[in-house]
């Protein structure tokens, strides 16, 4: 989840990043504009204000692109949890193998099972404990 969540600020500072030299981009061009006197102060006002409410509604976009992400995030994280701890609530105590163990030492010396039945389950239980 650690990961995720660099992606997501990495994601972000990334977007920021772009934005931010959007923005600067666009007032330089800008004042280019007004020192060559093509553009009045005033329209150059008026688009860089322009410019801002466009960067403002891509930033608004971006954080509930990022919001969605971890959302999406967290939830599969919460089944995982979910799901393992149902499989450890399931699985017998590590005391309950031993004792299933000891039963099939017992099963195999009294020749119900054979030694490779007996070494199979023996494996398993152990992988369990």
């Amino acid at each position: 989840m650690v990961k995720k969540r660099g992606y997501l600020s990495k994601f972000l500072g990334t977007a920021d990043k772009a934005i931010q030299d959007g923005i600067k981009k666009a007032d330089e061009a800008l004042d280019a504009g007004i020192e060559l006197g093509i553009i009045t102060t005033k329209q150059a006002r008026v688009e860089a204000k322009r410019l801002r409410k466009e960067a403002e509604k891509e930033v608004a976009k971006l954080q509930k692109q990022a919001e969605f992400e971890a959302n999406k995030i967290r939830s599969r994280s919460e089944k995982k949890i979910k799901s393992k701890i149902a499989k450890l609530k399931q699985s017998p105590s590590p005391e309950e193998n031993l004792r299933v163990l000891e039963k099939l030492g017992k099963l195999k010396k009294a020749g119900i099972i054979s030694q490779k039945e007996f070494q199979q389950k023996k494996k398993q239980l152990l992988k369990d404990i």
